[in-house]
């Protein structure tokens, strides 16, 4: 092992399937942890619930008359991603009489990381964790607007989860590596790095787990309905039972005793964004989502008489890296508004550099959970930051000894790959700017006057409390600081990259959707994104992987307990 691999705290194995992650990212501009992108009183009551306010984006549920063909079936699954893919493949398993619809022509696309709890190969490993500390890390985050039982789901069975999948993975030749995250404090302060993430090597070549898993149901003799668009839930008085599908022959009705929504969150919606999730707005420059994550299913569980959480949960990275002069937000109106980045996630961003607004002046702590510098940018001119860096960044990378997706800079940087190699696209585009002194990289970066004045003292006590050892300024840790003198030089401005949301219809413990009155609705479950009860006003980014971790136990649970198997 080399030095410089021993100073990242990774292993051999573990490093496989980092670099793999890098080699199907980081370098070609897309390092990131989402799939790119594809491109009456009820009512106020289902308004109020929704924290929308005025809910001018649910709109009306539709009226269906014409109905080509009718279906029965005991389990009805609405989404063939990351939650419908493992309730399908457990359905298939356990013998269920189930149909899985997907508006798309093919299963979706999966992260081929998760969070997991306690699994066998990370407790081999020395990587225990503390359930109940997770527990109220978690709530921590949400500011106590979880529902814990929801997120013990995840705690309890997440292992057994990875058990049954990675068999199917490891048939296909895909080997499994835990990501064990170095011990120390981060943040500014103490925060909780359980041990986690697990990765699939070679996560981008195919067969994805979700193709694993298509293929499983299919040998079963299951079929996946394709080009099944949801129009409708059928519910009365309080049950819901089945769906209606608008199809390339006709509407289908699809009558089921049990219903799952894993329809994903609203990220591809200006509408919705805009009027649940400002704040995410006010900082996002690019975006990292599925355009096929429009928010619908949230909205038919809505007219069915679900309530979601009140409060937004957006999922942010701090990569939306942008040219300089552009804000964050929407450009364009309506349906065709959308954020302006053209790089949907430049990795490096993740990097705890120094980061200035447009005064050329600090404002956060660079070395927090990629949101919480996010958030800080939503309250600076524009919503966006500068990011600088000197030719030391590689060795300052290896020290930073960031955790979950960002890690994989320190792992390029540990096999020699120069920081311009691992920066390319947004080199080549003109969004990054590089220079041989500091004031020409600040005329570049489009600091003039007092704004530049105050940048270039900024940099120059930046590199004093470098050499000090200590941020009085923001609490950074010493390991995290670095110096700005070693030409060349760096900068790019970056906004958030939105990858998706996770407020979505509550739920109970096992998944039923809550209305009004927090009574289950009979027959309705969801799971994943279109669900909520787990995350309230960011994504936890230290508890690494645990959306994608939480998403593939709650689509299993909801199929092992209608078939007993709990």
């Amino acid at each position: 092992m080399s030095d410089r691999m021993k100073r990242t705290g990774m292993s051999r194995r573990g490093f496989l399937g980092w670099g793999a992650l890098a080699a199907a990212g980081s370098v070609m501009g897309l390092a990131g942890c989402s799939p790119q992108p594809q491109g009456a009183a009820k009512a106020d009551a289902q308004e109020s619930g929704s924290g929308a306010g005025s809910a001018g984006w649910l709109g009306a549920e539709p009226d269906v008359a014409d109905i080509a063909k009718t279906e029965d079936t005991d389990f009805l699954i609405v989404g063939a991603g990351t939650a419908g893919m493992c309730a399908a493949g457990t359905a298939s398993d356990l013998g269920l009489d189930f149909i899985l619809c997907e508006k798309n022509d093919s299963v979706q696309e999966t992260r081929e990381y998760l969070g997991v709890v306690n699994s066998k190969a990370a407790l081999a490993q020395g990587g225990e964790v503390d359930g109940m500390k997770l527990l109220n890390e978690l709530t921590r985050y949400a500011s106590g607007k979880c529902n814990q039982d929801v997120i013990k789901v995840w705690i309890d069975e997440s292992a057994e989860m990875l058990d049954w999948i990675d068999e199917k993975m490891q048939a296909t030749g895909k080997q499994l590596v835990v990501d064990m995250p170095p011990e120390h404090a981060t943040g500014g302060t103490d925060y909780y790095l359980p041990v986690l993430q697990h990765v699939w090597l070679t996560p981008y070549e195919p067969p994805t787990r979700n193709e694993v898993l298509q293929e499983a149901v299919e040998a079963a003799g299951n079929q996946i309905r394709f080009k099944h668009t949801l129009v409708k839930l059928l519910h009365d008085g309080g049950k819901v039972s089945g769906a209606i599908f608008d199809t390339p022959d006709g509407h289908v009705q699809i009558n089921a005793k049990n219903t799952l929504l894993a329809t994903g969150g609203y990220p591809a919606n200006p509408s919705m964004m805009t009027a649940l999730s400002p704040s995410a707005l006010a900082c996002c420059t690019s975006s990292s989502y599925a355009i096929n994550d429009d928010g619908y299913g949230l909205k038919a569980g809505i007219w069915a008489g679900g309530v979601k959480d009140p409060d937004a949960a957006p999922m942010i990275f701090d990569r939306g890296a942008v040219a300089p002069g552009v804000n964050a937000g929407y450009v364009g109106e309506g349906d065709k508004a959308a954020l302006p980045g053209t790089i949907f996630q430049e990795n490096i961003g993740s990097q705890p550099f120094m980061k200035v607004n447009r005064n050329g002046v600090r404002f956060a702590n660079e070395s927090t959970p990629y949101d919480t510098l996010c958030f800080q940018a939503g309250q600076q001119p524009g919503g966006v930051w500068c990011q600088v860096f000197d030719g030391n960044a590689s060795e300052d990378i290896l020290r930073f000894s960031t955790i979950g997706c960002s890690a994989f800079a320190n792992q390029m940087m540990a096999v020699g790959m120069p920081v311009e190699e691992f920066c390319k696209v947004a080199l080549e585009q003109g969004v990054m700017q590089k220079a041989d002194t500091l004031e020409e990289l600040a005329g570049k970066l489009g600091f003039e006057g007092d704004a530049k004045k105050a940048f270039l003292e900024q940099a120059e006590r930046y590199s004093a409390q470098f050499d000090a050892q200590v941020d009085d300024d923001f609490g950074k840790e010493a390991y995290r600081l670095s110096a700005l003198r070693t030409p060349p030089f760096y900068g790019c401005w970056f906004g958030g990259s939105l990858l998706t949301t996770l407020d979505g219809l509550r739920i109970t413990k096992d998944c039923q959707v809550l209305d009004a009155n927090d009574s289950p609705i009979e027959g309705l479950y969801a799971a994943g994104d279109v669900s909520g009860s787990f995350f309230s006003g960011n994504y936890p980014e230290y508890i690494v992987g645990c959306a994608s971790g939480r998403t593939s136990t709650q689509g299993r649970h909801v199929a092992r307990l209608l078939a007993g198997d709990l």
